[in-house]
């Protein structure tokens, strides 16, 4: 397989798993993932700079995915959002940069998340760089929150998250299909720009099992099951009834190897693609490595 170089090679290392970052690996960026927002958005966990042992860019990711909490921290005007930003921007002064995931804005707050986004560009000094996390994409979508054209302005660069097209509640399939990733790429690079252009890529996979019994049970439901399979000891522990039966499950497992990585960004390369980002460094087979180089 061919090595292939890519211009700015990102990665993201989550705060406690700092070992999986070692000197010798092409990076020249990393997220910092671990800075949250506390149900009164404060702003919280955020991870030491002085913890990773990098010589290139740190940036400070902060992350959001409570549908109703995004609401509530986007809203304008409010002190809140004020105190957030203000706190954000005082995080970043011991970083590189900045960079927003926040993965579930409701529809109706697109404009107070594209003007949370203005006010920190705006609030940030210009040494440093403001990136987003943004969900992948194929084509425009009308209301879009996402909208790529809108939010480009305001950020250095655009981390399209190119995974996630089958995930644990969807039927079985790669999370990163060669094709899915292709039209992704593609409308990326036409609305975003190469130059503030990063296509995200797992390394890790996902598995389906054709049967899943976690779930709560009533009483009619468990005597189904005791039937179906033929459970002839019911004992008590402690008052409660319990018993155990055992079953054939059929797992069906989709992974990220060397090949898949490699094949995957030989394809943004041929697309003329200049910045590719992992999530996470620890998921990965260290083979990948193997393959990626920096400009010399």
């Amino acid at each position: 397989m061919p090595v292939l170089e890519f211009n700015e090679i990102w990665a993201y290392v989550v705060a406690g798993r700092e070992s999986a970052l070692t000197a010798d690996l092409p990076i020249t960026d990393i997220g910092y993932f671990g800075a949250e927002i506390d149900s009164y958005g404060k702003l919280t966990d955020v991870p030491r700079r002085s913890s990773l042992n990098f010589k290139g860019k740190v940036h400070l990711v902060v992350a959001c995915n409570g549908r109703a909490l995004t609401y509530f921290t986007l809203l304008p005007g409010s002190s809140e959002r004020r105190t957030l930003i203000a706190d954000l921007l005082e995080a970043t002064r011991n970083y590189d940069g900045l960079q927003i995931d926040f993965e579930n804005v409701p529809a109706r707050s697109g404009d107070a998340y594209l003007s949370f986004i203005r006010e920190l560009r705006n609030g940030l000094p210009r040494d440093k760089m403001l990136t987003v996390a943004l969900a992948a994409r194929t084509r425009r979508i009308s209301d879009d929150v996402y909208d790529y054209e809108k939010i480009l302005p305001y950020v250095d660069r655009i981390l399209v998250m190119a995974y996630d097209e089958h995930w644990s509640g969807s039927r079985p399939g790669s999370v990163a299909s060669l094709d899915w990733c292709r039209n992704v790429a593609d409308y990326s690079y036409r609305t975003i720009g190469r130059e503030k252009l990063i296509m995200g890529l797992p390394f890790y996979g996902r598995t389906w099992g054709d049967y899943n019994p976690s779930r709560a049970t009533v009483y009619t439901t468990t005597e189904g099951i005791i039937l179906d399979n033929n459970v002839s000891d019911v004992r008590y522990e402690n008052g409660i009834p319990t018993f155990d039966y055992s079953k054939n499950v059929s797992v069906k497992v989709y992974f990220e190897d060397e090949h898949s990585l490699v094949n995957r960004m030989q394809m943004y390369k041929n697309m003329n693609i200049r910045a590719v980002g992992f999530w996470r460094l620890g998921q990965e087979t260290t083979e990948v490595w193997k393959y990626l180089q920096l400009p010399q």
